[in-house]
Protein backbone atom coordinates (compact mmCIF):
# COMPACT_ATOMS: atom_id res chain seq x y z
CA UNK A 1 0.00 0.00 0.00
CA UNK A 2 1.07 3.75 -0.76
CA UNK A 3 0.56 5.89 1.88
CA UNK A 4 1.20 9.91 1.05
CA UNK A 5 2.62 12.25 3.64
CA UNK A 6 1.68 15.72 3.80
CA UNK A 7 3.46 18.70 6.07
CA UNK A 8 1.99 22.05 6.19
CA UNK A 9 1.96 25.43 8.38
CA UNK A 10 -1.74 26.43 8.42
CA UNK A 11 -1.31 30.08 7.94
CA UNK A 12 -4.99 31.20 6.58
CA UNK A 13 -6.93 30.52 9.62
CA UNK A 14 -11.12 30.41 9.57
CA UNK A 15 -10.36 32.27 12.99
CA UNK A 16 -8.17 34.50 13.75
CA UNK A 17 -4.75 33.21 15.49
CA UNK A 18 -0.97 31.63 15.45
CA UNK A 19 -0.04 29.54 12.37
CA UNK A 20 -0.59 25.93 12.87
CA UNK A 21 0.86 22.99 11.50
CA UNK A 22 -0.77 19.88 10.11
CA UNK A 23 0.63 16.19 9.56
CA UNK A 24 -1.67 14.95 6.94
CA UNK A 25 -1.58 11.05 6.25
CA UNK A 26 -3.35 9.82 3.77
CA UNK A 27 -3.77 5.73 2.25
CA UNK A 28 -3.90 4.67 -1.06
CA UNK A 29 -7.57 5.48 -2.28
CA UNK A 30 -10.52 6.65 -1.18
CA UNK A 31 -10.17 7.26 2.88
CA UNK A 32 -12.99 4.68 4.94
CA UNK A 33 -13.02 7.46 7.57
CA UNK A 34 -10.65 9.99 8.76
CA UNK A 35 -9.05 11.05 12.34
CA UNK A 36 -8.25 14.23 13.13
CA UNK A 37 -5.87 14.21 16.26
CA UNK A 38 -5.22 16.64 18.87
CA UNK A 39 -1.62 15.71 20.80
CA UNK A 40 -0.71 16.36 24.65
CA UNK A 41 -0.05 19.22 26.75
CA UNK A 42 4.20 19.66 25.63
CA UNK A 43 3.75 17.29 22.71
CA UNK A 44 3.90 17.63 18.96
CA UNK A 45 1.59 15.90 16.19
CA UNK A 46 4.65 14.20 14.72
CA UNK A 47 4.96 11.64 17.66
CA UNK A 48 2.08 9.96 16.46
CA UNK A 49 3.39 9.09 13.18
CA UNK A 50 3.61 5.61 13.57
CA UNK A 51 -0.27 5.36 14.15
CA UNK A 52 -1.02 7.37 11.31
CA UNK A 53 0.76 4.76 9.35
CA UNK A 54 -1.29 2.29 11.35
CA UNK A 55 -4.05 3.81 10.77
CA UNK A 56 -3.45 4.58 7.07
CA UNK A 57 -2.88 0.42 6.44
CA UNK A 58 -6.88 -0.12 7.28
CA UNK A 59 -8.12 2.32 5.21
CA UNK A 60 -7.84 5.43 7.69
CA UNK A 61 -6.89 8.87 6.80
CA UNK A 62 -5.24 11.11 10.12
CA UNK A 63 -4.90 14.64 10.30
CA UNK A 64 -2.72 15.84 13.14
CA UNK A 65 -2.36 19.63 13.76
CA UNK A 66 0.60 21.07 16.37
CA UNK A 67 -1.71 22.87 18.55
CA UNK A 68 -0.30 27.03 19.47
CA UNK A 69 2.56 27.08 21.06
CA UNK A 70 3.17 23.64 20.60
CA UNK A 71 5.71 22.03 18.34
CA UNK A 72 5.90 23.66 15.05
CA UNK A 73 3.20 25.99 15.31
CA UNK A 74 3.37 29.64 16.42
CA UNK A 75 2.80 31.19 19.69
CA UNK A 76 4.91 31.21 22.95
CA UNK A 77 5.33 27.69 24.74
CA UNK A 78 2.73 26.19 26.32
CA UNK A 79 0.61 29.45 27.21
CA UNK A 80 -2.76 30.54 26.27
CA UNK A 81 -4.53 33.96 27.64
CA UNK A 82 -8.03 31.12 27.70
CA UNK A 83 -8.90 28.01 27.41
CA UNK A 84 -11.20 28.62 24.35
CA UNK A 85 -7.97 29.51 22.13
CA UNK A 86 -7.70 25.74 21.97
CA UNK A 87 -11.55 25.14 20.68
CA UNK A 88 -10.46 27.24 17.90
CA UNK A 89 -7.34 25.59 17.34
CA UNK A 90 -9.37 22.58 17.11
CA UNK A 91 -11.95 23.99 14.84
CA UNK A 92 -9.31 24.69 12.23
CA UNK A 93 -8.55 21.04 12.55
CA UNK A 94 -12.19 20.28 11.41
CA UNK A 95 -11.92 22.17 8.59
CA UNK A 96 -8.98 20.78 7.57
CA UNK A 97 -10.09 17.48 8.07
CA UNK A 98 -13.30 18.07 6.21
CA UNK A 99 -10.79 19.20 3.32
CA UNK A 100 -9.08 16.17 3.48
CA UNK A 101 -11.62 13.37 4.25
CA UNK A 102 -13.33 13.61 0.68
CA UNK A 103 -16.51 13.18 2.24
CA UNK A 104 -15.34 10.34 4.64
CA UNK A 105 -16.74 9.92 8.23
CA UNK A 106 -14.72 11.78 10.36
CA UNK A 107 -13.84 11.04 13.94
CA UNK A 108 -12.08 13.15 16.07
CA UNK A 109 -8.97 11.98 18.96
CA UNK A 110 -7.39 13.52 21.39
CA UNK A 111 -4.59 12.38 23.86
CA UNK A 112 -4.34 13.77 27.44
CA UNK A 113 -4.48 17.46 27.08
CA UNK A 114 -5.69 17.46 23.53
CA UNK A 115 -8.41 14.88 25.46
CA UNK A 116 -9.77 17.80 27.19
CA UNK A 117 -9.64 20.55 24.14
CA UNK A 118 -11.80 17.41 22.22
CA UNK A 119 -14.09 16.61 24.89
CA UNK A 120 -14.46 20.50 25.65
CA UNK A 121 -14.76 21.11 21.49
CA UNK A 122 -17.33 18.78 21.21
CA UNK A 123 -19.20 19.71 24.14
CA UNK A 124 -19.27 23.55 22.45
CA UNK A 125 -19.96 22.57 19.06
CA UNK A 126 -20.37 18.36 18.17
CA UNK A 127 -20.22 19.66 13.87
CA UNK A 128 -19.61 16.95 11.91
CA UNK A 129 -17.62 14.27 13.79
CA UNK A 130 -19.14 11.18 13.71
CA UNK A 131 -17.30 10.04 17.33
CA UNK A 132 -14.78 11.23 19.61
CA UNK A 133 -11.97 8.98 21.05
CA UNK A 134 -10.01 9.96 24.09
CA UNK A 135 -6.53 8.72 24.69
CA UNK A 136 -5.49 9.12 28.68
CA UNK A 137 -7.70 12.50 28.83
CA UNK A 138 -5.99 15.41 31.27
CA UNK A 139 -9.36 15.75 33.73
CA UNK A 140 -7.49 16.04 36.73
CA UNK A 141 -3.98 15.22 37.68
CA UNK A 142 -2.47 11.79 38.66
CA UNK A 143 -0.67 13.51 42.09
CA UNK A 144 -2.88 16.01 44.45
CA UNK A 145 -1.43 19.78 43.82
CA UNK A 146 -1.04 21.02 47.53
CA UNK A 147 -3.54 24.00 48.16
CA UNK A 148 -0.52 26.67 48.67
CA UNK A 149 0.40 25.55 45.21
CA UNK A 150 -2.81 25.88 43.55
CA UNK A 151 -3.31 29.90 45.29
CA UNK A 152 0.71 30.52 44.26
CA UNK A 153 -0.39 29.42 40.80
CA UNK A 154 -3.71 31.97 41.01
CA UNK A 155 -1.94 34.30 42.05
CA UNK A 156 0.83 33.67 39.00
CA UNK A 157 -2.00 33.66 36.58
CA UNK A 158 -3.21 36.88 37.25
CA UNK A 159 0.22 38.93 37.96
CA UNK A 160 3.02 37.23 36.04
CA UNK A 161 0.40 34.56 33.34
CA UNK A 162 3.83 33.59 31.42
CA UNK A 163 5.58 32.12 34.40
CA UNK A 164 6.81 28.90 33.33
CA UNK A 165 7.41 25.75 35.95
CA UNK A 166 8.87 22.44 35.41
CA UNK A 167 6.11 20.12 34.69
CA UNK A 168 8.74 16.84 36.11
CA UNK A 169 7.31 14.81 33.38
CA UNK A 170 9.87 12.29 31.70
CA UNK A 171 10.07 9.90 29.28
CA UNK A 172 9.96 6.94 31.91
CA UNK A 173 6.56 8.19 32.89
CA UNK A 174 4.39 8.05 29.59
CA UNK A 175 5.98 4.47 28.38
CA UNK A 176 8.13 1.48 29.20
CA UNK A 177 9.74 1.87 26.19
CA UNK A 178 13.14 2.68 26.91
CA UNK A 179 13.63 3.74 23.29
CA UNK A 180 10.20 5.89 22.94
CA UNK A 181 11.28 7.36 26.76
CA UNK A 182 15.13 8.37 25.67
CA UNK A 183 13.11 9.87 22.40
CA UNK A 184 10.76 11.52 24.25
CA UNK A 185 13.75 13.11 26.69
CA UNK A 186 15.58 14.32 23.56
CA UNK A 187 12.74 15.55 21.48
CA UNK A 188 13.68 19.46 21.22
CA UNK A 189 9.99 19.99 20.22
CA UNK A 190 9.05 18.56 23.23
CA UNK A 191 9.00 21.39 26.03
CA UNK A 192 9.34 20.37 30.15
CA UNK A 193 7.83 23.46 31.78
CA UNK A 194 4.05 24.68 32.12
CA UNK A 195 2.93 28.07 32.68
CA UNK A 196 0.56 29.40 35.10
CA UNK A 197 -2.20 30.61 32.98
CA UNK A 198 -2.55 27.50 31.01
CA UNK A 199 -2.59 26.17 34.34
CA UNK A 200 -5.15 27.80 35.96
CA UNK A 201 -7.53 27.71 32.10
CA UNK A 202 -6.26 24.19 32.32
CA UNK A 203 -8.47 23.74 35.78
CA UNK A 204 -11.59 25.98 34.80
CA UNK A 205 -12.07 23.51 31.33
CA UNK A 206 -11.91 20.90 33.49
CA UNK A 207 -14.75 21.72 35.58
CA UNK A 208 -16.84 22.60 32.61
CA UNK A 209 -16.02 19.25 31.17
CA UNK A 210 -17.84 17.59 33.91
CA UNK A 211 -20.56 20.02 34.46
CA UNK A 212 -21.69 19.48 31.00
CA UNK A 213 -20.91 15.96 30.17
CA UNK A 214 -24.23 14.70 30.30
CA UNK A 215 -24.77 16.66 27.52
CA UNK A 216 -22.49 14.79 24.98
CA UNK A 217 -24.52 12.09 22.72
CA UNK A 218 -21.64 11.21 20.30
CA UNK A 219 -20.19 7.32 19.97
CA UNK A 220 -17.40 7.30 22.68
CA UNK A 221 -13.97 5.62 23.05
CA UNK A 222 -12.14 5.89 26.02
CA UNK A 223 -8.54 4.19 25.93
CA UNK A 224 -7.05 4.63 29.09
CA UNK A 225 -3.53 3.53 30.99
CA UNK A 226 -4.14 1.66 34.20
CA UNK A 227 -0.68 2.93 35.40
CA UNK A 228 -1.08 6.73 34.51
CA UNK A 229 1.25 8.91 36.57
CA UNK A 230 0.37 11.77 35.06
CA UNK A 231 -3.38 11.84 34.16
CA UNK A 232 -5.64 10.64 36.68
CA UNK A 233 -7.89 7.77 35.62
CA UNK A 234 -10.57 8.45 38.01
CA UNK A 235 -11.51 11.22 36.64
CA UNK A 236 -11.56 10.41 33.49
CA UNK A 237 -13.56 7.51 34.64
CA UNK A 238 -16.30 10.55 36.12
CA UNK A 239 -16.39 11.74 33.01
CA UNK A 240 -17.44 8.72 31.01
CA UNK A 241 -19.92 7.63 33.39
CA UNK A 242 -21.54 10.86 33.10
CA UNK A 243 -21.76 10.99 29.42
CA UNK A 244 -25.61 10.50 27.73
CA UNK A 245 -24.21 8.49 24.91
CA UNK A 246 -25.45 5.04 24.25
CA UNK A 247 -22.54 4.20 22.64
CA UNK A 248 -19.76 4.10 24.53
CA UNK A 249 -16.25 1.97 25.65
CA UNK A 250 -14.14 1.93 28.45
CA UNK A 251 -10.56 0.49 27.91
CA UNK A 252 -8.39 0.28 30.83
CA UNK A 253 -4.96 -0.72 30.03
CA UNK A 254 -3.85 -2.48 33.31
CA UNK A 255 0.00 -1.61 33.65
CA UNK A 256 0.26 0.73 31.34
CA UNK A 257 1.73 4.44 31.62
CA UNK A 258 0.58 7.48 30.01
CA UNK A 259 1.31 6.92 27.01
CA UNK A 260 -0.48 3.97 25.09
CA UNK A 261 0.11 4.37 21.59
CA UNK A 262 3.51 4.83 22.39
CA UNK A 263 3.85 1.19 25.05
CA UNK A 264 5.27 -1.94 23.33
CA UNK A 265 1.18 -2.69 22.99
CA UNK A 266 0.92 0.13 20.62
CA UNK A 267 -0.48 -1.51 17.74
CA UNK A 268 -2.92 -3.71 19.20
CA UNK A 269 -4.27 -0.55 20.83
CA UNK A 270 -4.15 1.37 17.58
CA UNK A 271 -5.27 -1.49 15.88
CA UNK A 272 -8.39 -1.25 18.34
CA UNK A 273 -9.29 1.74 17.77
CA UNK A 274 -9.58 1.68 13.78
CA UNK A 275 -11.66 -1.49 14.11
CA UNK A 276 -13.87 1.14 16.20
CA UNK A 277 -13.93 3.66 14.29
CA UNK A 278 -14.16 1.57 10.93
CA UNK A 279 -17.27 -0.03 12.73
CA UNK A 280 -19.18 3.55 12.83
CA UNK A 281 -18.40 4.57 9.69
CA UNK A 282 -21.11 3.12 7.43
Amino acid sequence: MTIKHDEAAVTQRAVPGPALYAVTTLPEGAPKAIIGLLHGYADHAARYAHVADAWAEKGIATVAIDMRGHGRAAGPRGYCARFDEYLDDASELARLVADKGRDAPAFLFGHSFGGLVAASSVLASPGAWKGVVLSSPYFGLALEVPGAKLVAAKIASRLVPRLALPTGIRGRDVTHDPVRAAAYESDPLVFKNATARWFTETVRAQKNAFARASSLSLPLLVVVAGADPVAKTADARRFFDSVASKDKTWDERKGLFHETLNEPEWPEIAGEIASWVLARSA
